[in-house]
């Protein structure tokens, strides 16, 4: 459900930010965030320390053709046309989260996609997370390289940059987002160790189909 426009909707947004930070899962103001509201898309402002983020700073990209033109104090995160462009391509997302946090974002560095080494990874919606090419922060380019990355997934790698975990709502993408940076450490560390076994994809299929049908891993909208 697209939710209002609200004071409580905005804060929500910023206690994700400062848990985000908190966590580990993001640094300062690298990382962004934003919600699919039925005024338009509400996003995180560029460049303000999220410890002195008020709702009224939290920016409005009003209506469906989205242009950048923002309603509110600040101007909007510099990545806001990633979430514009998500939007737009996917019915299904209604919260978007960008971080810049540690594991993701050094295998991010490597330019490789993440295999199926564990059967979480079936809860992104596919047998692997895409890395998508590198692009200069804030471009169409890099929109572009995260829709084909995001194709038929809610969570992708950003080529030398992040991550991007989409969700129905900013619970799931958060918990989307725990998920992946849990993943890449993982990866990182079994790769120490030796080259980690991968799922097959009639593997990853039966996952899917289990934690679709009662498992219960993801939190539902």
């Amino acid at each position: 459900m697209i939710q209002k426009d609200t004071p409580e909707l905005r804060q929500s947004i910023i206690d994700a930010c400062l848990w985000m930070n908190s966590s580990g899962l993001n640094q300062g103001t690298s990382g962004n965030i934003s919600i699919r509201a039925a005024e338009g898309i509400l996003i995180t402002p560029s460049s303000l320390p999220y410890e002195e983020t008020r709702p009224e700073d939290i920016i409005l990209l009003p209506g469906e053709d989205l242009s950048g033109d923002a309603a509110g104090q600040h101007r909007p995160s510099s990545e806001w046309k990633v979430h514009a462009d998500i939007y737009d391509a996917r019915d299904d997302i209604h919260s978007v989260v960008h971080t810049h946090s540690t594991y993701a974002t050094a295998l991010s560095m490597l330019r490789e996609d993440i295999p199926s080494v564990h059967y979480m990874i079936g809860v992104f919606g596919g047998d692997s997370i895409r890395c998508a090419d590198y692009a200069h922060y804030g471009s169409q380019q890099l929109s572009d390289n995260a829709l084909i990355a995001l194709k038929d997934r809610t969570a992708c790698l950003l080529g030398t940059h992040g991550m991007i975990a989409c969700g129905g709502d900013l619970k799931q993408a958060m918990w989307r987002a725990g998920e992946l940076e849990a993943l890449c450490q993982q990866y990182h560390l079994a790769c120490q160790l030796g080259k980690p076994h991968v799922l097959t994809s009639q593997q990853i299929k039966e996952v899917r189909e289990r934690m679709e049908t009662g498992y219960g891993v993801w939190p539902k909208k």
